[in-house]
């Protein structure tokens, strides 16, 4: 029993370093008194944050940052941050996300640009070995066309070397034949070239 009771008494001290604030949109007074029936001394404003040394149904003994202790009414008391703090949290981070959002998009300005000047110098050098591919391919036909046809005559005398052999021939054939007639006419005539 009496463990219960000291367990009782010191119940109110598990609970002093609890972090308290304002409630939304309200400005409650801070009091001397204990049950706030004396003129507030100073007004704390929504999302105002606080320590709470004690608390009980009706009022709540607080500490502010500065060290001012002083009492408050405890209905308008919360123990998680109310939605004015919260938003104003939440609109101090998107600016401050926003400011290295456009630092990021600075930074990579430049970059992006030289990216994009390689990319379109990547695609003119695409279309450039398209180009050369085909060509490449062109003069690969006519290649093994040359090849088919240097093996096709690879046996045959070229045509040049036949008139050539045939022009010789013609020559040689008409000037033999005027010297076998020359020939044939002067033994028949004694030596005398009879025409």
């Amino acid at each position: 029993m009496r463990l219960l009771i000291g367990l009782l008494l010191f119940a109110p001290l598990l609970a002093v370093a609890e972090t308290g604030y304002v409630t939304d949109t309200l400005t409650l007074g801070i009091h001397e008194a204990e049950d706030t029936s004396d003129r507030a001394f100073r007004n704390l404003q929504s999302g105002q944050e606080f320590e709470l040394l004690s608390r009980d149904r009706f009022y709540a003994h607080v500490r502010l940052p500065d060290g001012t202790t002083g009492y408050v009414k405890s209905a308008y008391i919360v123990t998680e941050k109310p939605a004015k703090l919260i938003v104003e949290q939440t609109a101090a981070e998107r600016d401050r996300y926003k400011a290295e959002l456009e630092q990021a998009r600075a930074a990579f300005a430049e970059p992006a640009a030289a990216i994009s000047k390689l990319q379109a110098e990547a695609a003119a050098l695409s279309s450039q070995i398209a180009e050369k591919d085909s060509q490449l391919a062109e003069l690969t036909e006519q290649n093994e066309d040359f090849r088919s046809r240097a093996e096709s005559y690879e046996n045959v005398v070229p045509l040049s070397w036949v008139g050539g052999a045939i022009a010789i021939c013609l020559i040689g054939g008409f000037f033999g034949g005027l010297w076998w007639v020359d020939r044939q006419s002067r033994k028949r005539h004694g030596g005398i070239r009879v025409y």
